[in-house]
C-alpha cells in the first residue's frame, strides 16, 4: 500500500520552534484517535522554513487530511 507523507509547512524565523510545537499536536491527535501512525516528525528545510509532518496509508488519508488540513502532501518514500 502507497503511503503519504502530510506536511504543515511553517516559515519565518520561528519556523522551526512552530513546527515542534506542531507536531506535539499531531502526536496527540494520533492518541486521541487511537491510529496506527508511527512515522511522524519535523525537518528544517533552512533557517526560515521547517515543516511538521505525518505518514500515514493511502486509504487512510482522507478523514485525516479533512480534520487537520495539512497544507500539501507527497508520496512517501523511506530514505
Amino acid at each position: 500500500m502507497r503511503q503519504l507523507k502530510l506536511i504543515w509547512d511553517f516559515k519565518g524565523p520561528h519556523g522551526q520552534k512552530t513546527a515542534e510545537h506542531h507536531l506535539i499536536h499531531l502526536k496527540e491527535y494520533i492518541a486521541i484517535n487511537k491510529l496506527d501512525i508511527t512515522i511522524t516528525g519535523v525537518e528544517t528545510l533552512s533557517d526560515m522554513h521547517s515543516l511538521a509532518y505525518l505518514v500515514v496509508d493511502e486509504a487512510e488519508m482522507r478523514p485525516i487530511r479533512d480534520a487537520l488540513k495539512p497544507h500539501r502532501g507527497q508520496v512517501y518514500s523511506p530514505e
